[in-house]
């Protein structure tokens, strides 16, 4: 790849050693572009004084993120977070219903001492589509910190460090396209990344959002952007909202935000509208303990059924990915395994 322009030589370092872990993570045998380019010669300019943002969609990650931040850094430190990113085109790519999310951060940033960034950007536009098509697996494990780091160098001139709220905890964490072997190589030019977030449980960051109520208010966990309306931007019944609602009936908060249209949930809805996949199922299972304590066994129920049937589905499909290995390896010589890394390398 030639690229008219000169390069921090630690941003082409880390690009290179990103390529490399997720060559072989997904085992792709596409070999690392060769970055073409003049290495900057030049030290970056100092920012006057050091700033700090992160990537401010309005999840339970990137609340957490900041209330973490408050919590911990004073406002006049070098890493205390002043400006937010709310990137277009990327997880949403309707107009119309972006403007709903933005006017609703608009007003949490005032709440919380921020300043919100709208950007707008087609760096996935292109590949969004037919992406959706395979289960978004470009963007989930590829592409996702690449195409956010991106975004925060065109703001170099601004930041020093930029965080990426992780999705995961330590224990959880699996290859993907935001990983803390990733994140940090993409920095480069004076600002760094950083991936935020990975020493606590997804229950343990919703706790944080539930105590701040200007948070709590504000809340916008759904994916299913073309449901927004402009009071209401979570749907209630898709797997993350349920997931967020149970935890926030848990923490005894489900009813002092009107980001939810519900103040309850029953056990019919979860068993009905939640299922678990290899990403979401450990999420659930942190719910059990304090919902039993909370004398909600029907919810306990519930959601060890989807649990059961998770396992005894993930049972059966290594069962048969076992089979079939075993029948490529002996009567087909791999060219089955060969033909999969073709398709989807």
């Amino acid at each position: 790849m030639l690229i008219d322009a000169e390069i921090c030589p630690e941003l082409r370092e880390g690009l290179m050693v990103a390529m490399g872990w997720i060559r072989h993570w997904f085992r792709t045998d596409h070999e690392p572009l060769i970055i073409e380019a003049k290495a900057s010669s030049s030290m970056p300019t100092p920012r006057a004084p050091e700033r700090a943002g992160f990537f401010f969609s309005g999840g339970i990650d990137a609340f957490a993120t900041l209330r973490a931040n408050r919590l911990h850094y004073p406002l006049g430190h070098p890493l205390s977070i002043k400006d937010g990113l709310l990137v277009y085109g990327l997880e949403q790519d309707d107009p119309g219903q972006f403007e709903h999310v933005l006017h609703s951060l608009s007003g949490a940033a005032k709440q919380v001492g921020i300043t919100l960034i709208p950007v707008y950007t087609n760096v996935y536009l292109n590949y969004r589509k037919e992406d959706a098509e395979n289960n978004f697996r470009f963007w989930e494990y590829k592409f996702m910190s690449a195409a956010l780091s991106a975004v925060a160098h065109a703001f170099a001139n601004r930041f020093t460090v930029v965080s990426i709220a992780s999705s995961d905890d330590i224990p959880n964490i699996m290859p993907y396209g935001s990983h803390p072997l990733i994140d940090s190589n993409y920095s480069g030019g004076g600002m760094r990344i950083k991936l935020d977030g990975i020493t606590l449980s997804r229950f343990a960051k919703t706790k944080l959002v539930a105590e701040w109520p200007e948070a709590l208010e504000h809340l916008r966990v759904c994916n299913q952007f073309k449901r927004y309306q402009a009071d209401m931007l979570n749907c209630g019944h898709c797997e993350k909202c349920l997931r967020t609602m149970l935890a926030l009936l848990v923490l005894g908060v489900l009813d002092q935000t009107s980001a939810f249209s519900a103040d309850d949930i029953s056990s019919d809805l979860v068993r009905s509208a939640v299922k678990l996949d290899e990403e979401q199922y450990y999420y659930h299972e942190e719910l059990l303990y304090p919902l039993r304590e909370q004398g909600r066994h029907d919810l306990v129920n519930a959601i060890k059924q989807k649990l059961a049937e998770y396992h005894r589905r993930e049972k059966i499909i290594t069962k048969w990915m076992l089979k079939i290995k075993r029948f490529d390896s002996k009567y087909l010589k791999g060219n089955l395994r060969k033909l999969k890394k073709s398709i989807h390398p």
